[in-house]
């Protein structure tokens, strides 16, 4: 394996036909991080030696026969997932003494499947909207979105292969389109949030950051699995989101471009962008109006949102106040204020979305929308909009930004795939068509 910029399905294979060790490549991220990381900032905590010997008790397993399914792999872990043998900030100086003892489900995991835990990576600041220190590789003056911010950056800057991080709203699948790599947040459910810090537990979900949708598949078919340690995990048959990536369709998919309320937000390069998308695909994208009585998703997620944040985050607010930055404060004191019936009222209309959509995509294979308004924004002092990841979140449906577009200033721009709850697979096998269709 010549190339660090093989992907992590051909590192497994490689280091499993002795190709190269897993020290080996490590030490070749490790050189990548040196290079870049003062520029880019995209690592909260990282330790060399703690790195190597990770890669060395590998090569031992490898020599004793062990092999995982990302034998030797590095990931970089979004700092608000627990891990042992490192510390976890959350992003906040409120959380700088809150110990970090056990390795969360997704970090468990990972070490179970063979990969090596490369570092915690910067998140915003309690996984909301304060962003961190983290710069854009394609721009260190632009935002690289967040809250997954470092995740996604130490992707594209190729520091890691692999990344795991979350979504609340858009933090996910927004940095995926800043930086330009391929995010994928599954159905909820799918992948444990155990020992993940909570912002939301009815929003919250565990994504993935890639080079490629095969590795995305191959990282979340380690992660995806029941745990009755987080209560909305659900027992169901796992996915095979690889085999699915290499699949063609059964016939040409049909996809939806929906007349969203907040379309007047898209930039204009991402709006003539998109229409050059289907201009290409023709009689295969179909545009549809979005339901009126739908037009208010928006605010009834920032309810559930903020109410759930104000009971996650009630102990910071009253202990460590002065730690917060104005943008959580002022988030979880309108959490303090929603109303129960408004509360209420936004979970009855996310359940009565979802079930519109599950009768949607009966007619269609997937949505396709755009990752986000544009590209990333000149400003480090804020993460950008996520409204086109909120309806997905909102509703629990899985999506995937896939790096097909550039803006006017040749910085990348996401499209999104949107798939019915729970039907990942047809998710991963229209991703790959459509990127075959475009790049092809």
């Amino acid at each position: 394996m010549s190339s660090i910029k093989t992907s992590a399905v051909e590192m497994v294979k490689a280091i499993k036909k002795g190709e190269i060790t897993s020290e080996e490549l490590v030490k070749k991220y490790i050189e990548e991080i040196k290079k870049k990381e003062k520029d880019i900032q995209a690592f909260e905590f990282f330790d060399e030696e703690l790195v190597l010997t990770q890669a060395k008790k590998l090569d031992a397993l490898h020599q004793a026969g062990n092999h995982g399914d990302l034998h030797g792999v590095p990931v970089g872990i979004k700092d608000i997932f627990d891990t042992e043998d490192m510390p976890t900030l959350d992003g906040s100086k409120a959380h700088e003494k809150n110990p970090s003892i056990s390795d969360c489900t997704v970090v468990s995991k990972l070490k179970e499947s063979g990969a090596i835990i490369m570092g915690k990576t910067v998140t915003a600041e309690l996984a909301h909207l304060t962003p961190g220190k983290t710069k854009n590789p394609h721009d260190i003056e632009r935002t690289p979105g967040g809250s997954s911010s470092g995740s996604a950056a130490a992707v594209a800057s190729n520091m890691v292969p692999l990344a795991v991080g979350t979504q609340t709203n858009g933090s996910v699948i927004r940095p995926a389109s800043y930086c330009g790599v391929i995010g994928y947040k599954p159905s909820k459910g799918l992948i444990s949030r155990h020992l993940v810090m909570p912002v939301s537990q009815t929003l919250d979900q565990v994504g993935v950051f890639s080079n490629s949708i095969e590795d995305a598949a191959l990282i979340s078919e380690q992660l995806i699995g029941f745990d009755q340690l987080d209560p909305d995990s659900t027992l169901r048959a796992k996915p095979k989101l690889l085999k699915a990536s290499k699949e063609k369709p059964p016939m040409k998919p049909l996809f939806a471009y929906l007349d969203l309320p907040f379309m007047k937000d898209l930039n204009k390069d991402t709006e003539e962008a998109f229409g050059e998308i289907k201009d290409e695909l023709k009689d295969q994208v179909k545009e549809v109006k979005f339901p009126e009585e739908f037009s208010k998703i928006i605010e009834w997620h920032k309810i559930i949102a903020e109410t759930d944040m104000a009971k996650s985050f009630e102990v910071d607010y009253i202990k460590y106040k002065n730690l917060l930055s104005k943008k959580i404060i002022e988030a979880i004191e309108r959490g303090q204020n929603y109303r129960a019936v408004e509360y209420n009222e936004a979970l009855l209309k996310r359940e009565k979305l979802i079930k519109y959509f599950n009768e949607f995509f009966h007619n269609f294979d997937a949505i396709i929308t755009p990752s986000a308004c544009g590209e990333a924004p000149r400003d480090l002092s804020i993460t950008g909009n996520p409204i086109f990841s909120t309806i997905w979140t909102y509703c629990g449906m899985p999506s995937i930004s896939l790096p097909l577009l550039q803006g006017e200033n040749k910085l990348p721009i996401g499209v999104q795939l949107v798939s019915s709850i729970f039907d990942d697979e047809r998710l991963f096998r229209n991703a790959s068509w459509l990127t075959s269709k475009i790049k092809g």
